[in-house]
């Protein structure tokens, strides 16, 4: 009985975890493109990479499944800097005036 409720918290707590992560990410994501441009992808490589082998030598449930959602934002973080590069581009968000752009 109390291993339901446990499992079921675990649950929850994973879902707010992933709610978290992905919305820490997308101020990143503007930021790091903001200052670095789209040069930082490799950043978001390493980050992922390093939370997948996270996340397979952790053995707790919870923790490997917040990891396993922290490794795919970063690889999702990897595209979206390049769209964050053509949303600056259209003018949607502002430009850094201290970097050159290639457009």
């Amino acid at each position: 009985m109390m291993e339901d409720v446990w499992l079921r918290l675990t649950g929850l707590g994973i879902g707010i975890g992933t709610f978290l992560t992905i919305g820490l990410f997308h101020p990143v994501v503007i930021k790091a493109e903001y200052y670095w441009g789209t040069r930082c992808w490799w950043l978001f490589l390493l980050l992922g990479l390093g939370g997948v082998a996270a996340s397979v030598c952790v053995e707790n449930l919870f923790w490997s499944s917040l990891l396993g959602v922290f490794a795919f934002s970063s690889f999702w973080s990897i595209k979206e800097i390049f769209e964050q590069e053509e949303r600056v581009r259209k003018g949607w968000f502002p430009k850094n005036p201290r970097r050159k752009y290639k457009f």
